[in-house]
């Protein structure tokens, strides 16, 4: 399962990534003084975005191979905090969890 999402997440990367050089190469500098224009403010806005969602998308594909790592260490599913076995339903919805909901409760009073 594990497994499963982390292709997924580094196909929609590459996919993301593939955008952004596209709008690198369309959007541009050019050499001669031009004023900018709501197209490419647009496509400023659209680059950041992009990019939001590309540094996101690095963040959880570091979390899902931590949780590989866990899972070759024999920690996978153990809540760092109260030691305790993370419920099943929990791993199959955030399979990188490293809390139970119980100390993410108490991490959030």
């Amino acid at each position: 399962m594990i497994n499963r999402k982390l292709d997924i997440a580094k196909k929609e990367l590459s996919y993301l990534q593939g955008l952004i050089t596209r709008k690198d190469e369309m959007g541009g500098d050019n050499d001669d003084a031009r004023y900018m224009t709501m197209e490419d403010g647009s496509m400023s806005m659209e680059r950041e975005q992009l990019s939001q969602m590309a540094s996101r998308q690095i963040t959880f594909i570091d979390h899902l191979e931590k949780a590989l790592m866990r899972i070759e260490n024999k920690t996978y599913g153990i809540c760092r905090v109260t030691g305790k076995l993370i419920d099943k339903a929990r791993l199959r919805a955030v399979p990188h969890a490293t809390l139970s909901i119980e100390a993410k409760q108490m991490m959030n009073k």
